[in-house]
């Protein structure tokens, strides 16, 4: 025992005396230097307290941050070496000043001068540039959105161009809503269980629509993909802002935000929390020629959300090149519905035959966590990069409906219906990304990425207090998807271009305790793309692209136990959905004058194993919906968007949007669709306002029949006290116009449809800023 215990010793002494030297060596190579200094106003000589100040290296990385004290004092250290040290503070002009560090410095006073003439120009030409042309996708910078402030993510998309989200929350691109979304280039629990309408818009810096991914993305979402790029701290020191909405009907929102950073970590929270409600009716008239019979159904609703939101995370500087960041997001969303139904039945002579009442009372909380690991590292060349992604997913869903009903007429009957579903999910992502230089003008460009994904669905169903045995199963849905990509991107003279090939294999399946469904899915694709731009200016380029897409089904197009709510209209999955796939073609241009760009496009979707909507009505003369996998579409579109800068306070701008489809399947049909968007922004010293008007054209799919619609939004906000505080006040659907029209028709039956959320919504969101600019970054997830 004795001798164990000397060798620990020696063992232990042995690894304190090599850990002390590696200490001693590793301060010797990172010897550093203090650089001190103050900062002052430059009319009066006064202090400055917490004003911002960096210093970058070479590679235009902070290495060293911090703020001003009471005194106008800030005191930093770094290595040897040549840097740039930037100093700014709200309300003056910034300053930059070369630097060159071989030994402890003390500087002479900085002076910064007010910025009340250089403020307004920038504030111009940020709103200038609207649309940014990159090789594989265009970026709309949205931060100045006015209609957008105080509501959510689906509010802001349906003012960006060639998106558009429809009253039931469904995101489309260019009126396709096969779509990927993404949040800041990842799939996020953020965009589960329509997380979109729990995501305030304030946090959204700007969104990428890509329209023809390149192969660094997933090859899901055939009519492309929309990221959504969430605000980043920037500001050294302490900082953080509040924010306050309340609005008509219920639209209430408290946030705060705060974050400190230094040359070595960035701490970083986001708190949350919004209450909404919604109110809206739904309307059909159908008639059923094998029953003789016609049903007049109205819905009367009332949705309400009561979502938390609680962020927090932090990156750690190893050094210059090495950062690692560790983020946790939880969101608490409780939904609930009160609906009250009527259905009256009449013979084709009119007379009653059935009147039956019902009301809805629908409550499902949600809870969904993310955990995520981020390891970045930079080069000396600034063009190549190395960095890995680990994210994981689990949320929990429970759904219960209580029915009550009443038949009046011809007898009274009453009945009890109640459901509840329990889902829950879990998802394991790895992503890793690798770019490499070759030469000045090109890079290779390789990923790998894994995502591991379970759904379990839990449906009951009781009938007047009786179990019913033939609506209850429990659902297990399993998806693993493994892809891998390389893609060369390089230039000559004015023509750059991308090539890219992607590959995936998906193995999927579904199955249930009951044995009625046992499904296996196993294939690998293949997924080329090709980008190329030629600039015969600065001001003017014209693109060419190609991608090869898949639309996999989502679980609620495949799970087959749906609600019970409206038994005479019920929506069905169906477990053996194949994938879609298309083929995709884009050309457009891009040309800019000194006030007006014009961004035309023109774009050919060719899709396979369509995913086509069915409806049939049921022995019990209920309709039901169900998704099948049909024929092939072909899509050819034109697309227009311009911005026209006026005068300097007036910005208009514009989009439009025409296509024309068939559709060879269990139909066929041939159709066209137009969809246009005007937007004006007027701009003050300390106030702005905004308005826009929305339109979209009927349109045909199948056996639906879609009237046209039209909106229009106004927003107006002031900043006030120096920009630390910024007051916004908006109203969408301004002349209560919005609503969803049409009719479908089968063989033997037809239904004309409407359904609308009620009046206005109208609201007011004020901002209070902390050591914070009202341009400055808040860290929100990744």
């Amino acid at each position: 025992m004795q001798s164990i215990n000397e060798q620990f010793k020696n063992r232990l002494g042995k690894i304190i005396l090599v850990f002390s030297l590696l200490c001693s060596s590793g301060v010797i190579a990172q010897e550093r230097h203090k650089i001190a200094g103050k900062v002052l106003e430059k009319d009066n000589k006064a202090a400055i307290e917490f004003a911002n100040v960096s210093i970058i290296n070479t590679s235009n990385l902070p290495v060293s941050s911090t703020a001003t004290d009471a005194k106008g004092a800030f005191e930093l250290s770094v290595a040897p070496g040549t840097y740039v040290l930037k100093i700014d503070f709200m309300g003056f002009k910034p300053i930059s000043i070369d630097l060159t560090v071989q030994s402890n410095q003390i500087l002479a006073p900085i002076y910064l001068a007010p910025e009340a003439v250089e403020l307004q120009a920038v504030q111009l030409n940020t709103e200038k540039s609207t649309i940014e042309h990159q090789l594989d996708k265009k970026v709309f910078n949205v931060g100045k959105d006015l209609v957008s402030k105080g509501g959510t993510a689906n509010d802001l998309l349906n003012n960006v161009p060639s998106v558009s989200v429809n009253a039931s929350g469904v995101v489309a691109l260019r009126g396709n809503s096969a779509v990927r979304i993404l949040i800041n280039g990842k799939p996020s629990v953020l965009t589960a269980n329509n997380g979109l309408e729990q995501i305030p818009s304030e946090n959204i810096e700007k969104v990428e629509v890509i329209t023809n991914p390149s192969a660094r993305y997933d090859s899901e979402g055939t009519a492309g993909i929309i990221n959504i790029v969430l605000k980043k701290n920037k500001a050294g020191g302490f900082s953080s802002s509040v924010s306050a909405t309340t609005g008509i009907p219920d639209n209430h929102a408290l946030g705060y935000n705060i974050s400190y950073k230094t040359s070595k970590i960035n701490l970083f929270s986001d708190f949350r929390y919004r209450y909404m409600t919604w109110l809206g009716y739904e309307k059909a008239l159908r008639t059923n020629y094998l029953e003789n019979s016609i049903l007049d159904q109205y819905v009367d609703n009332e949705r309400s959300n009561r979502t938390a939101n609680i962020y927090l995370g932090g990156d750690y500087y190893i050094n210059d090149k090495n950062t690692l960041t560790l983020s946790y997001y939880y969101r608490n969303n409780t939904g609930k519905n009160s609906v009250d139904y009527s259905f009256d039945y009449f013979d084709l002579n009119q007379m009653p035959t059935q009147l039956t009442r019902a009301n809805e009372r629908y409550r499902e909380p949600q809870e969904a966590n993310q955990i995520e690991l981020n390891y970045v590292k930079n080069f000396e060349n600034e063009k190549k990069k190395f960095t890995v992604n680990l994210q994981y997913d689990f949320w929990n869903d429970d759904e219960n409906e209580t029915v009550n009903e009443q038949q009046w007429f011809p007898t009274y009957v009453p009945r009890s219906i109640k459901s509840r579903d329990i889902e829950s999910s879990k998802d394991f992502l790895f992503q890793s990304d690798y770019t490499v230089p070759v030469g000045q003008k090109s890079k290779v460009e390789l990923g790998l990425k894994g995502e591991i994904r379970d759904i379990d669905s839990d449906y009951k169903v009781w009938d007047n207090g009786v179990f019913v045995d033939s609506l209850t199963n429990v659902l297990h849905y399993r998806e693993r998807i493994f892809g891998a990509y390389v893609q060369y991107a390089g230039a000559f003279k004015k023509l750059q271009y991308l090539f890219g090939l992607r590959t995936e294999h998906a193995d999927t399946g579904s199955d249930d305790v009951l044995g009625q469904f046992n499904i296996d899915k196993k294939y690998t694709d293949l997924f080329p793309t090709a980008h190329f731009t030629y600039s015969f200016t600065d001001d003017y380029n014209v693109q060419l692209s190609y991608s090869r897409r898949i639309q996999r089904p989502r679980f609620w197009q495949l799970n087959p136990f749906g609600g019970i709510a409206d038994r005479r209209n019920i929506t069905i999955g169906n477990p053996d959905l194949d994938p879609m796939y298309t083929n995709s073609y884009e050309l457009s241009t891009l040309i800019k004058w000194k006030s007006l760009s014009i961004n035309p496009s023109i774009y050919h979707q060719y899709s396979t194993n369509l995913f086509e909507d069915t409806y049939y009505t049921n022995p019990g003369g209920v309709l039901v919906s169900q998704q099948v996998n049909t024929g092939s579409e072909s899509r050819w579109g034109a697309e227009l968007s311009l911005t026209y800068n006026a005068l300097k306070w007036l910005t208009l701008s514009g989009e439009m949007n025409y296509y024309n489809f068939e559709q060879k399947g269990i139909f066929r049909v041939s159709d066209q669709a137009f969809t246009s968007r005007i937007n004006a922004r007027l701009k003050h010293k300390t106030w702005s306002g905004q308005a826009g008007f929305n339109y979209q054209g009927q349109r045909n799919t199948g056996q639906t029949f879609v009237d046209a619609q039209y909106w229009m939004d106004l927003g107006i906000g002031k900043d006030l006290w120096s920009e630390k505080v910024t007051v916004t006040l908006r109203a969408d659907n301004l002349l209560d116009s919005r609503a969803y029209k049409g009719y479908v028709s089968g063989d033997d039956y037809n239904s004309r449809f409407e359904s609308k959320n009620k009046g206005p919504r109208v609201s007011a969101t004020v901002t209070y800023r902390f050591n914070r600019k009202k341009n400055d970054r808040e860290r929100q997830p990744d």
